[in-house]
């Protein structure tokens, strides 16, 4: 008879924890929206009067480098402005994705819409040496991160969002010193 017992409270246990398991599986994960944002690669400053120009040999091989660096994250967008520098900064990344880039205006792109739009997905936006810091102060809603100098082109901005905890990293990506 004690047994019997045992096994009928062992079943129940058992039981239980799988239905524990069960819930714990149905309910949804929360969704972390990840932005990654970075300035355009090393233009070309040889025509002072251009004020759209092309990269650099330099500036291509930190596009590539970029490319390298986002091959094993998954991307879900890709945007860029409608400068030729931050497009051929975004070229590689977009056909090693196969993912478009999308054309954004720095002033408009942060609105309720967008991030409504982007939760839980991964996006990367290719900017500029003052509307980047700005872009992340508009996700953060800060104002906490001024203009990148302009003789950094390294830097990339981690934003992450999981519900309402908003964190912010800011990592170096450099070339080597043997490319210089």
């Amino acid at each position: 008879m004690i047994r019997i017992i045992v096994i009928y409270l062992s079943l129940m246990v058992l039981s239980s924890c799988k239905n524990e398991s069960k819930e714990k599986e149905s309910l949804p994960v929360e969704a972390v929206t990840t932005y990654y944002l970075i300035r355009h690669a090393e233009k070309d400053r040889s025509d002072s009067t251009n004020t759209n120009p092309a990269l650099t040999e330099r500036g291509l091989e930190r596009a590539q480098l970029w490319a390298s660096y986002f091959d094993s994250i998954p991307l879900d967008k890709l945007y860029s402005t409608n400068y030729i520098r931050t497009q051929q900064t975004a070229q590689f990344i977009s056909e090693n994705k196969s993912l478009p880039i999308e054309i954004y205006d720095p002033k408009t792109l942060v609105t309720e819409e967008f991030k409504k739009k982007t939760k839980g997905q991964r996006i990367l936006i290719v900017g500029h040496s003052n509307t980047t810091p700005m872009l992340v102060n508009h996700i953060l809603e800060t104002g906490t991160f001024e203009d990148i100098p302009d003789d950094d082109n390294s830097r990339l901005y981690i934003i992450q969002i999981k519900k309402e905890k908003k964190s912010a990293n800011i990592e170096k990506v450099e070339l080597k010193k043997d490319t210089l």
